[in-house]
């Protein structure tokens, strides 16, 4: 696999409705579309743009590879700079990435509208929520993504943790707290969008006044409170905490009664891409048994409804799941971004 790093992270048109829940947790039945693989391998190479965090994107393209013989070269950022690059090399007439993974479901909508992206229902599409794919199988979720908050629970004792939103803005955080900017990771926008728009910016202004430390993705807000430097990680995903827990790290994941996001990372394969059977080959891999396992294995959730929970993680359909308008997303992305650099410059 040939790694490539950035700094850059754009359902049919309907919008993806969450809650994950109940009926939204299994799939409608499809006919399968058929992946050449001869005519992939004889490609032998494949581009992935994607924001699955690196350790899992790693392991899928190195045994997509062992299994096919097919390099994946691999770009890895935030959601919103792999989008960035993405729409700028679409923009300029230039196709570089054969499949896209995101955290973005109103984008993946956005780009389903203009065509980029070549409807494609593998094997194994009907085990996704119908919540979490397009039903014309222009995108279809690779995982899903537990955003909540977590802390060091050897700095925090368990009466003084928060235990809703609005609790993250007592004075007696101030100083302890880091979130993840929407300028460079995706699933931020989502949570910075919905939680903006119900709660309004002086939520985000009394975090800012809290000396609320921004970094620029969720494997650095990780990393502060590993080094102790903040205590508890706002809007982050969940992932990260999981695997520091199982790295010996004392994370405590919190549930917020007032609710978390449950958000899909929407996978693609890039109309007039340079590899069309590879691409397709990879994108059915995502959701193949060997990949979905990768994510509970490390602590995530897989797109899968068959797909256990991680160890340790209450099931999805347990939690109060707060909704997302993607729509709404869509639309207020640049101002979303904007106003909360404003806040926190």
């Amino acid at each position: 696999m040939t790694a490539k790093s950035g700094r850059e992270q754009c359902s049919s048109a309907e919008p993806l409705p969450l809650p994950l829940r109940s009926s939204r947790l299994t799939g409608s039945a499809f006919a399968q579309d058929t992946v050449d693989t001869a005519k992939a391998k004889a490609e032998g190479k494949v581009v992935w743009y994607t924001s699955t965090p690196l350790p899992q994107a790693q392991k899928i393209a190195n045994a997509f590879e062992k299994e096919y013989s097919v390099k994946v070269e691999l770009f890895r950022s935030g959601g919103s700079a792999v989008l960035r690059r993405f729409q700028q090399e679409i923009d300029a007439g230039r196709i570089a990435a054969d499949v896209l993974t995101t955290s973005d479901p109103a984008a993946a909508a956005m780009l389903s509208r203009k065509g980029v992206f070549v409807a494609f229902k593998p094997k194994n599409f009907d085990k996704i929520p119908d919540a979490a794919k397009d039903k014309d199988g222009n995108f279809v979720a690779q995982r899903l993504n537990l955003m909540t908050n977590y802390l060091r629970s050897d700095k925090i004792a368990e009466a003084d943790e928060p235990k809703t939103w609005t609790d993250l803005t007592n004075p007696k955080y101030k100083g302890k707290t880091v979130i993840g900017d929407p300028s460079f990771t995706s699933l931020l926008v989502s949570v910075v969008g919905m939680i903006s728009k119900e709660r309004g910016w002086g939520f985000y202004e009394k975090l800012r006044a809290n000396d609320t430390m921004v970094v620029q993705g969720n494997q650095q807000a990780a990393d502060m409170l590993k080094r102790g430097e903040r205590l508890i990680a706002v809007g982050a995903l969940d992932s990260y905490a999981a695997e520091d827990r199982a790295a010996g790290h004392p994370m405590k994941t919190l549930y917020p009664s007032d609710g978390v996001f449950v958000i899909p990372s929407p996978t693609s394969v890039v109309k007039g891409s340079p590899s069309p059977n590879a691409a397709k080959l990879l994108a059915e891999f995502l959701i193949s048994d060997e990949a979905q396992k990768i994510f509970p294995a490390d602590g995530g959730f897989a797109a899968r409804a068959d797909i256990a929970a991680p160890a340790g993680a209450p099931a999805l359909a347990s939690l109060k799941i707060l909704p997302v308008d993607y729509d709404y997303i869509e639309r207020e992305t640049q101002r979303i971004k904007r106003r909360f650099n404003e806040i926190f410059q």
